[in-house]
């Protein structure tokens, strides 16, 4: 049995996020869950809560060579405070953070690159995704492969989707915004299953993951009365199917301002520390986003979102190959 986490005191600890502080009222914790819990009772969680928040899923050691390697990968620009080990991923504080900016939804754009100063560090933060450690040996991990298939019970139809999203946030740096994963799966069913992958610690300040509550309800909500509006205002079925349609901002996001947002739903946002080797999967409809990365040392957070689907159902096949940026998606 994985022991899980005991209740913090979450109130004296700043959560910031892209418009400012979240205040104690406005946080909980994500409920964690064993693995090793009967499977009825993790589906369960999972249908009723929107995630599944599961401690020390994959081996540690595993998570720990991943990173250690990633890091090694983008040592050449500079990213790393010389004399550290590349497994511990600290920021050398004393260089601007512009040079180092993420990638993925809200970062950039549509994807977009963000422009010659940052170049070698952009690049080579998307060629890390078709690295063999990587795209191999860490994203076809079969103890997730294994789990997710039997929680969903698709078992050899799961299909594990080529393109991923390695996002590394450097302490500092924007956060990601306010969204649901459908809006960027809208060429599928909504029955994919997400597995957003710590690749490393996270501590509480740490920029890690958080949920809205109750957030999937919300979520398709959301999604019903967009295509309603789509269909008023005459987007075609193309368009319907884009994120980034006149009807989202230009990122695709539901909000860049998470504080605003939750206010907004009278809804807290349920935060936690990670470990390497937890996961959380969750449905397309669950609502999320992430603190600002205020970690005391200097921790460079290091994440991956892995996404899954029943073969036998239409899925978003624009996620059969590698990330590419301005791939639309």
């Amino acid at each position: 049995m994985v022991a899980l986490p005991s209740n913090r005191n979450t109130s004296i600890l700043p959560f910031f996020v892209n418009d400012g502080l979240l205040e104690p009222s406005e946080i909980s914790l994500l409920r964690a869950s064993d693995p090793s819990l009967p499977v009825d009772e993790l589906r369960r969680r999972f249908d009723d809560d929107g995630y599944l928040f599961l401690k020390g899923l994959l081996p540690r050691s595993d998570v720990l060579k991943a990173r250690e390697e990633y890091f090694k990968f983008l040592s050449p620009t500079g990213v790393l405070q010389p004399g550290t080990s590349p497994v511990d991923g600290i920021y050398d504080s004393a260089k601007d953070v512009a040079q180092f900016p993420g990638i993925g939804s809200g970062a950039a754009g549509k994807n977009g690159h963000p422009g010659k100063v940052a170049a070698e560090f952009v690049d080579l933060a998307l060629r890390a995704h078709g690295e063999k450690w990587y795209a191999e040996d860490f994203c076809k991990h079969p103890v997730l492969l294994e789990f997710v298939a039997g929680l969903t019970g698709w078992e050899e139809h799961t299909v594990a989707f080529r393109r991923t999203l390695l996002r590394n946030n450097i302490p500092g740096t924007k956060a990601i915004g306010v969204h649901y994963d459908q809006i960027f799966l809208r060429y599928g069913e909504p029955t994919s299953v997400t597995a957003w992958v710590p690749m490393g610690d996270i501590g509480l300040t740490g920029g890690g993951l958080i949920y809205l509550e109750n957030g999937a309800q919300l979520g398709k909500q959301f999604e019903n009365e967009f295509a309603e509006r789509a269909k008023t205002v005459g987007l075609t079925d193309e368009e319907a199917k884009s994120a980034f349609n006149k009807n989202m901002l230009s990122t695709g996001l539901l909000s860049e301002s998470p504080a605003e947002f939750g206010r907004a739903y009278d809804r807290r946002w349920l935060v936690t520390d990670y470990r390497a080797g937890d996961v959380v999967l969750h449905n397309p409809y669950a609502i999320h986003a992430s603190t600002l990365n205020h970690d005391p040392d200097h921790v460079i957070r290091l994440a991956t979102d892995l996404r899954f689907a029943d073969s036998r159902q239409p899925w978003d096949e624009r996620w059969s190959t590698q990330y590419t940026l301005g791939d639309g998606v």
